[in-house]
């Protein structure tokens, strides 16, 4: 087989949770200790970083994997869901997996899988696992799935957990409260292992210091360490001063002084906020560890984030005259982000070209977007996708008024036909949206 007959050949063997949702989620990792066990446990052969959380997770995980490619290592990353190519889940120094390391992989273990019959996503975490033990990595940033108690990352011992923040996702699978959702998470919390909190939340957070205290493990809530004392945003990106010394004095190697210090990075996103605090955390974490030399580092590791890992689809500029923007913000508390954020920028009219998948809470993303826009809903390819006319209809009845197109392509056609140079276009609502617009 050639990597897409490969590739074929998983998406209609292995059930993928992106393409159909419940269904192909496993609630334990059985599967994936059966898997590695075959493969000899590859995930004890190297150093890892282990991040949750509902929503942050894959910025700060290639931000942190960015920060520790600028100290010289050789730095795993492994997130999902991938938006243009698979390969994109597994990379090295910002390197995706080759597409023959996938091939042999396969060919291999189809055995294995016969017998197991894992998720897709069980297949690919062992994937991962494999090719970085057998490339000798330094350190891999590992982001979980699903949850973090049953997710099939989470057979790694890591030297440092994150879990970023706590919202309403996937609350069918995970819970339907925020303590439950929480609960999951926690679950990724190892023993003796610092765990850093991006969010503080009166609901929850007794939910990760019981947790913490059963496994002696140290927490750090990111808010209580940092604050960030300006942040602007515009299309090159944020642009963020705190007082370096809050983390770092004494003990870096710096060049800063007392006083507020700047860091730039391409990410623009105002809701990248709270994940630059939790990142500089963890890099303070990463530094007690001995895996992050200096403050500069940090620096370089902010400004380079897209060209050392490939970043793709937070706040991403697609195009100009029209301003033609994605971002990948899909359950409420990422699009109550970005609906702040699109507040702030500067247009004449407002195109949102919006899809959504059928098991996310519709009603209330829905009630949160902006009244004064022209909609184009959309549907994008897989079997999760809620229909573009149900979306048009469910939008209308709360004042949102559009267009129904069957693909994301003509949505977004239709948009740009429609925008003028001054106007604004964002595309999003699902992941697989922003990934086809791309």
């Amino acid at each position: 087989m050639n990597y897409q007959q490969t590739l074929d050949y998983l998406y209609q063997q292995l059930p993928l949770f992106t393409r159909i949702g419940a269904a192909a989620y496993k609630k334990d990792i059985t599967n994936t200790v059966l898997l590695c066990n075959a493969l000899n446990n590859p995930q004890n052969n190297f150093k890892s970083i282990h991040i949750a959380g509902t929503n942050g997770k894959g910025s700060s995980s290639h931000l942190l994997a960015s920060i520790l490619q600028e100290n010289g290592l050789k730095v795993g990353l492994y997130t999902s869901p991938h938006l243009k190519d698979f390969r994109e889940r597994i990379k090295i120094n910002g390197v995706m997996i080759p597409e023959n390391e996938i091939v042999d992989f396969v060919q291999e273990h189809k055995t294995l899988f016969d017998e197991i019959s894992p998720s897709f996503f069980e297949w690919s975490v062992a994937l991962c696992f494999n090719y970085f033990a057998k490339q000798n990595i330094d350190i891999a940033v590992i982001e979980t799935g699903l949850g973090g108690r049953l997710d099939s990352t989470n057979i790694i011992n890591p030297i440092l957990s994150v879990i970023t923040n706590i919202g309403w996702d996937h609350t069918d699978l995970l819970g339907d409260t925020l303590p439950k959702i929480a609960f999951e998470k926690a679950g990724i919390i190892k023993p003796f292992t610092p765990i850093v909190i991006g969010e503080k939340h009166e609901e929850i957070n007794q939910v990760f210091i019981t947790k913490a205290k059963e496994c002696n493990a140290n927490l750090i809530f990111a808010q209580e360490q940092i604050d960030i004392e300006s942040f602007n945003t515009s299309v090159n990106g944020a642009r963020f001063q705190f007082k370096p010394n809050q983390l770092f004095e004494n003990e870096f190697e710096t060049d800063f002084n007392n006083t507020n210090y700047t860091l730039n990075c391409p990410l623009g996103g105002f809701y990248q906020k709270n994940n630059f605090k939790t990142v500089l955390v963890a890099s303070k974490q990463l530094q007690n560890l001995g895996f992050i030399n200096n403050f500069k580092t940090i620096e370089k590791g902010f400004e380079n984030v897209i060209v050392n890992t490939g970043l793709m689809g937070r706040w991403q500029i697609l195009g100009t005259n029209p301003t033609i923007i994605c971002d990948t913000g899909h359950n409420v508390n990422g699009v109550e982000y970005i609906v702040e954020q699109i507040a702030i920028q500067t247009f004449e009219k407002l195109h949102m070209v919006i899809g959504m998948v059928k098991d996310k809470d519709i009603k209330k993303i829905l009630k949160l977007l902006p009244k004064n826009a022209t909609y184009y809903w959309c549907k994008a390819q897989l079997p999760r996708a809620l229909n573009e006319v149900e979306l048009q209809i469910q939008a209308k009845e709360i004042g949102l008024e559009g267009f129904a197109f069957e693909t994301v392509e003509q949505a977004v056609n239709a948009a740009k036909l429609s925008a003028q140079s001054s106007d604004l276009i964002f595309i999003g609502g699902s992941t697989f949206v922003v990934a086809e617009a791309i």
